[in-house]
């Protein structure tokens, strides 16, 4: 089959890589679309030392698996894990102690044709949601991770650094809880679209020093990191929602004088995230910048790691 190769941080096609032979308990999935996320460059840029096919973002066809699941169009959970463990055990399975992650950690993932993922993990799609929509089920049920850690409501002043892929969804799905929300970003077009959505939006020093509770760093740099900090009042929340391939500067004394609460923020619950789609309470579509074929794929990263773009997809099947 075909498939994304990464190897010693470079990519390239292949066409002589075997179709997975699903082992008991999990799906045979052929790839119907995926997206190239933000994690996916940084393995690029050597964030974590994978070889093979990477991918989490994806809608595929599931093409060996339970009677219930197959032929249906499915979206999937990137952890697989034991069940087993002290983790597992303790109803913290995203951080099972013997986890693959789909095109991360020790699985390949969905820039193929076909992949292998546990049965458990697939959730068919809605009708009502497009397969270009269910793309971002992954991404957007990570950004509601957020409020299944941290309850927010009307009373909450929340600020979103970030305008890029996850700083969108991030965004949108707090504006949901009737919070006073800022988003700062440096890209007008990207802005806009959360303008147009009636959200607040503006440049960082619109983030003035101590006024928020909630802060959600979502760029994944160190400046970033720096204005979320910053905005935060006394005993205020710093959520990490990114990856950092390099190292971070933090001002640890400001931390602890100002008792700032960090929390690191993963994946999240699909159910809901598909729910939203359905119900279009969350518009996705906008944030398609442009779409590849597989033959494509290292054009198509390149063109995603260009400035100002946000979803890139890859159509494979």
């Amino acid at each position: 089959m075909r498939a994304v190769w990464l190897e010693d941080r470079r990519l390239r096609l292949r066409d002589d890589v075997p179709i997975p032979e699903p082992p008991p308990g999990e799906a045979l999935v052929r790839v119907v679309c995926a997206g190239i996320c933000n994690t996916d460059i940084e393995l690029t840029r050597g964030y974590y030392p994978f070889t093979g096919i990477p991918g989490h973002e994806f809608v595929g066809i599931v093409e060996q698996g339970p009677l219930g699941l197959a032929g249906r169009r499915v979206v999937g959970e990137i952890n697989a894990v034991c069940g087993s463990c002290g983790a597992c055990l303790a109803g913290r399975r995203t951080h099972c102690e013997r986890r693959t992650v789909l095109g991360i950690v020790s699985r390949h993932g969905a820039f193929a044709d076909y992949f292998a993922l546990p049965a458990e993990n697939l959730h068919p799609v809605p009708d009502a949601v497009s397969t270009e929509a269910a793309v971002f089920t992954e991404p957007l049920a990570a950004a509601l991770e957020i409020q299944e850690q941290l309850p927010i409501g009307s009373r909450d002043r929340v600020l979103v650094v970030g305008d890029g892929k996850l700083g969108q969804l991030v965004s949108q799905t707090l504006a949901l809880t009737g919070c006073t929300l800022l988003v700062v970003g440096r890209h007008d077009a990207k802005l806009a679209l959360l303008a147009a959505r009636g959200i607040e939006t503006g440049r960082a020093d619109r983030a003035k020093r101590g006024a928020f509770d909630v802060a959600v760093e979502c760029t994944g740099n160190p400046e970033g990191f720096a204005v979320a900090q910053r905005a935060l009042r006394p005993r205020g929340t710093l959520v990490l929602k990114s990856t950092y391939a390099g190292a971070l500067t933090v001002d640890a004394s400001a931390l602890v004088v100002n008792e700032v609460t960090l929390v690191g923020s993963r994946c999240g619950p699909f159910a809901p995230a598909l729910r939203l789609l359905a119900e279009r309470r969350v518009a996705v579509e906008p944030l398609i910048h442009a779409r590849y074929s597989l033959a494509e794929a290292v054009t198509a990263f390149a063109h995603a790691q260009r400035s100002g773009v946000l979803k890139v997809l890859l159509d494979v099947g």
